[in-house]
């Protein structure tokens, strides 16, 4: 039996100051309409009546999700691939930059088919990966020998475990928000180093595009953060948000499904133009970036 979740306060913050700030589509797999709501106090907007983590798994099956499927059939889709490969080594070098050492022991939630993961063991480091779909952690397993675990095992680890802790583009869909938070306080080592990258709903892309902006993803975007509610959580659980680093090539997939959406069919060109509009503003504010990787750090 399918369980919804109705939100009464801010699954943030908790505030009651919250009210729908626009309704959607679920383009991708159900066509269901989804409401979003906006908390006045933190600024995170947050998708109303969800299914529960239980009840959310067939709104995944789809191979328009190619995190899980690693489908290459169409353009965007391969587009997908070709940025990740570049993306890949972008990532690794934050993560030394960041962190100031060259291997350690690194956790990366929602590992997909383990593109990251592998990367990152490649280069010397002890990693571990929890990821929920049984095609990815299939897939992963052969093309990279790589074994993910289950999210629960996120809760059998040993306090002060691991060095880095990477979310790539994942918070948005952890149903269990806090819960989440203060186990990476738990486990991450003194200092260590909490990388998270989700959509910015404050970016120009975002504003453009509004109600068919497509990193709103519902219902499988849980959350939709600002960089405001981002430091605000961050401040519950005892990190500090110490870098923002934008995600330059988000802009423009994030506008050529945009497009797609808005019109029925694939303009290119104006997905580029507007792809790129949002990354020159981005230069002058990095908080207006279409996606945000933040860089916190553990304070206590």
């Amino acid at each position: 039996m399918s369980v919804i979740i109705h939100h009464t306060s801010c699954p943030c913050c908790n505030s009651f100051e919250i009210e729908e700030a626009l309704v959607t589509e679920d383009y991708s797999v159900s066509k269901e309409m989804f409401s979003i709501w906006k908390c006045n106090a933190c600024t995170l907007l947050f998708t109303q009546n969800i299914p529960d983590e239980n009840s959310i798994a067939p709104y995944y099956k789809s191979d328009a999700y190619v995190s899980h499927s690693d489908t290459k059939e169409g353009f965007i889709n391969q587009a997908y691939h070709y940025v990740r490969n570049i993306t890949l080594k972008t990532k690794r070098d934050l993560i030394k930059q960041q962190a100031k050492i060259d291997k350690g022991y690194l956790l990366d939630i929602g590992a997909g088919t383990g593109a990251f993961a592998h990367e990152m063991q490649q280069n010397n480091w002890q990693v571990t990966g929890l990821e929920p779909d049984e095609t990815a952690r299939n897939i992963a397993l052969q093309k990279f020998n790589l074994k993910l675990f289950l999210p629960d095992t996120l809760f059998q680890f040993s306090k002060e475990q691991f060095d880095v802790i990477t979310l790539w583009h994942v918070l948005e869909h952890v149903h269990n928000l806090h819960g989440y938070m203060q186990r990476f306080q738990e486990i991450l080592k003194p200092n260590g180093k909490l990388f998270i990258a989700v959509p910015n709903y404050t970016s120009v892309d975002a504003a453009f595009y509004k109600r068919y902006w497509a990193a709103y993803d519902v219902p499988r975007h849980l959350y939709h953060f600002s960089p405001k509610s981002i430091e605000k959580l961050a401040a519950l659980h005892g990190f500090m948000v110490t870098a923002y680093k934008p995600m330059w090539f988000d802009s423009f997939y994030v506008s050529m499904l945009s497009e797609k959406y808005k019109n029925g069919s694939q303009n290119y060109l104006m997905a580029f133009v507007n792809g790129l509009y949002s990354n020159v503003k981005a230069l002058f504010n990095v908080k207006q970036s279409s996606s945000i990787i933040y860089v916190l750090t553990k304070i206590n």
